[in-house]
């Protein structure tokens, strides 16, 4: 297998991980890192065995795939200059704060046919198979997102930091139109705000509650799902589920054995693989530009209440 050579665009709190996780990739070579900082960028690459670069074109010229893990604001002209190189990029979500920016880059990503991939990580975390195996119809979903104040992210309000995640979720399972939206969100330590709270109808009928909220003393990440036989409890965090289905003798649960790994590092491999073989993401720029206008459309509700 041929190697593929691999780099990071931006290596604050999350593309240092991204940098980590890609020097221990098998057939896969970490080989530069750009940051807007340079003695950032030499401490990563030193710590990781690979070469810092000074400009995107030089990231460009040493990488096949990339990763992107800057600001928000800088998504949209770090990806279009990546994918005019013609390399594969990974972005972290959300795509972009700009829905016809999105749309800019997956038209973009199509035309050069390189891949578009988006970081929503918790498509790759384990427990994710329960659902997509147990679960066909279902009818009410409630999701609970929290987590303390995270010193990052604090140019987008908490539905774009971490509600998306469970949007895009919420989406891939339910697969119809959403029919109306009732959101409410407060801020407390940014100008934008830090708890919000969704409650989503789909035309099939579907209910979502979405809670998120980046000022909580404690880490959540959980899922339910209803459906007119079962219902899944899932905990992203622990990476533990539990199903409870209606049979012939009532309500049972059933014993749900969950192999447990780190997400980040499901994410980036199959990136690398998309890469590779110029396969279709499982979480492309499509679906991350229909997750993003969701969650701007939240976002636009809350800020005209305010």
């Amino acid at each position: 297998m041929t190697e593929l050579s691999m780099g990071v665009a931006g290596v604050g709190a999350i593309g240092q991980n991204h940098a980590r996780v890609i020097a221990g990739l098998p057939g896969v070579k970490l080989a530069a890192i750009f940051d807007a900082d340079p003695a950032r960028a030499a401490e990563i690459a030193a710590k990781y065995g690979a070469t810092p670069v000074s400009s995107l074109d030089a990231l460009a010229d040493a990488a096949e795939a990339i990763t992107i893990a800057t600001p928000t604001v800088a998504h949209y002209d770090t990806a279009r200059h990546l994918l005019l190189r013609d390399r594969h990029v990974l972005i972290e979500k959300p795509i972009t704060d700009n829905t016809e920016q999105a749309r800019e880059l997956v038209e973009l990503a199509r035309a050069r046919t390189r891949v578009l991939q988006v970081g929503h990580i918790e498509r790759f975390n384990p427990v994710m198979s329960l659902i997509e195996e147990g679960l066909s119809a279902p009818r009410f979903i409630e999701a609970h997102r929290l987590s303390p104040f995270p010193n990052r992210s604090i140019d987008i309000g908490v539905v774009l930091d971490l509600m998306i995640h469970d949007l895009e979720i919420i989406l891939h399972l339910v697969k119809s139109p959403v029919e109306s939206i009732d959101a409410v969100g407060v801020p407390v330590l940014t100008r934008r705000e830090d708890i919000a709270n969704a409650r989503l109808r789909f035309e099939n009928g579907c209910v979502a509650n979405v809670t998120a909220s980046r000022i909580s003393p404690e880490k959540l990440r959980k899922l339910r799902v209803f459906q007119s036989d079962a219902y899944l409890s899932l905990d992203y965090q622990e990476q533990e589920g539990k199903i409870y289905r209606r049979g012939p003798g009532g309500i049972a649960m059933e014993e749900v054995v969950v192999e447990k790994d780190e997400p980040l590092k499901l994410e980036l491999a199959a990136f690398a693989n998309c890469a590779r073989h110029g396969l279709q993401p499982k979480v492309g720029g499509q679906e991350a530009a229909a997750a993003l206008a969701l969650a701007i459309e939240i976002t636009r509700r809350i800020e005209a209440q305010s």
